[in-house]
């Protein structure tokens, strides 16, 4: 297979990927909202576009990765009345825990990473544009978007008009036409966060937001949006309802990426249960490319019950492939992915394939074979695992800290401020540890 394909659930078929411009792959993932830690649940989801990204940037010479922050939403306005605090201060630390926690996962930093906060204009430029269209009408200090002037809403997650109205926990308000009408602009009281606009101070909806983010870094077309299977409706439904009303002749994202949920020890997570996992607690107990191969064990569009029994056995193969490559040391990284890893990766980002096919370059690097053990390398790079040397994994991981300091470091990088990124590497440094900097923005790090 040389071609990749992925499931898209716009058209509920696994399709051959045809990016709109070969020299430049343009993807968008919904990022999180930044009022507490990241749980288990979310590393799922970025853990599985990690993969797709990387193995977007061995088929095409660029890739724009564009993975929001929302900083404006009512959960994180709560938090801030019952601390007494800005909103900024009470997103400051769940936004630098977040890139730490990913960063101790070895994901990617995504090329941009923009705040709902610092695109006001953009969201209040699209809502003008749908209240232009007939598409968003003002009332009672609100702006909705009108579900009934949109024909094709409902399509995307294919539910009938009454689940829509059932489905979309949307307030029965007496100002809105239809039931099912969303806000796109809603006011503030003065004890709330607001921004000016032209219907008055208020704050943006959720959905809009994401609409505006990916609108202004990657247009109004692009290749793929993802997430999690829940955002499906309504979030990634009325994405496309404001977008493509807003722009019309516009197609948004052409292929939709979504992963199941995960279970916990076989029940759904929920605080309720006491099974709700913060990933920060996770990765206390085990390292962080454990963490990763564990929730890349099932294929993306099945569901993956995370257990201490699962992390162990992802230890294990860890361990594995580590010994096959301590049997060769100073072997590098063949220049090609192995067909045995890259061909499940290509149809439809099938990773317990392409951990079988690393298990099998495993074997036949512990019985002697260098060239197995230069493409088992190869094949951890777009796996985003064996990122460490076996001595390094045998005595244990790279610290959390330092693997934040790399990818702030990459982050630095991708932006050209060298300086940033010189300053980072001392940092590094001041830690006992070395970074090695490898292609598309990947880096090795060892001790020093």
């Amino acid at each position: 297979m040389t071609q990749l394909t992925l499931y898209n659930t716009r058209t509920r078929t696994k399709e051959v990927f045809t990016p709109l411009d070969p020299t430049n792959v343009r993807a968008y993932l919904c990022g999180p909202t930044v009022y507490d830690r990241a749980h288990i649940g979310n590393a799922r989801n970025v853990m599985i576009f990690d993969v797709l990204i990387r193995l977007l940037r061995r088929l095409y010479p660029r890739v724009t990765y564009v993975r929001n922050i929302t900083d404006i939403d009512d959960k994180i306005n709560a938090r801030a009345k019952e601390r007494g605090l800005p909103i900024e201060q009470v997103t400051e630390g769940p936004i630098r825990w977040y890139h730490e926690d990913m960063a101790a996962l070895y994901a990617l930093p995504p090329d941009i990473e923009p705040r709902a906060t610092e695109h006001l204009g953009e969201i209040i430029e699209i809502i003008q544009r749908l209240i232009a269209n007939g598409h968003a009408y003002v009332a009672d200090g609100h702006v909705l978007f009108s579900v009934p002037s949109d024909p094709d809403y409902g399509k995307f997650s294919g539910r009938t008009p009454d689940e829509l109205i059932a489905g979309a926990r949307v307030d029965v308000a007496p100002y809105k036409r239809d039931a099912g009408d969303f806000v796109l602009w809603k006011p503030s009281t003065p004890d709330l966060p607001g921004w000016d606009s032209p219907w008055g101070r208020g704050r943006p909806g959720w959905h809009i937001e994401c609409s505006a983010m990916s609108w202004k870094h990657l247009g109004a077309d692009f290749d793929i949006h993802g997430g999690g299977d829940d955002l499906i409706f309504p979030h990634h439904e009325n994405e496309i309802a404001q977008s493509c009303c807003a722009f019309p002749g516009s197609h948004f994202a052409r292929t939709w990426v979504h992963n199941r949920m995960l279970l916990v020890n076989g029940e759904k997570m929920s605080k309720s249960l006491g099974n709700f996992l913060f990933l920060h607690d996770v990765l206390d107990k085990a390292p962080g490319e454990a963490v990763r191969l564990m929730l890349m064990r099932a294929h993306y569009r099945s569901t993956l019950d995370f257990s201490d029994a699962g992390l162990a056995e992802a230890r294990k193969e860890l361990d594995r492939f580590y010994r096959a490559l301590e049997r060769h040391p100073g072997v590098a990284a063949a220049q090609q992915t192995p067909d045995c890893v890259l061909e499940p990766l290509l149809d439809d980002l099938n990773t317990p394939g392409a951990l079988a096919g690393m298990h099998g370059l495993a074997d036949a690097a512990l019985a002697g074979d260098a060239n197995a053990a230069a493409a088992l390398r190869a094949a951890g790079q777009v796996m985003g695992l064996l990122n460490v040397t076996p001595e390094e994994w045998f005595a244990g991981e790279i610290p959390a800290e330092v693997n934040a300091l790399a990818a702030q470091r990459v982050a630095a990088r991708k932006r050209k401020d060298f300086a940033e990124s010189d300053r980072l590497r001392e940092a590094i440094s001041a830690l006992g540890y070395a970074v090695e900097d490898g292609p598309g923005g990947t880096y090795k790090l060892r001790k020093s």
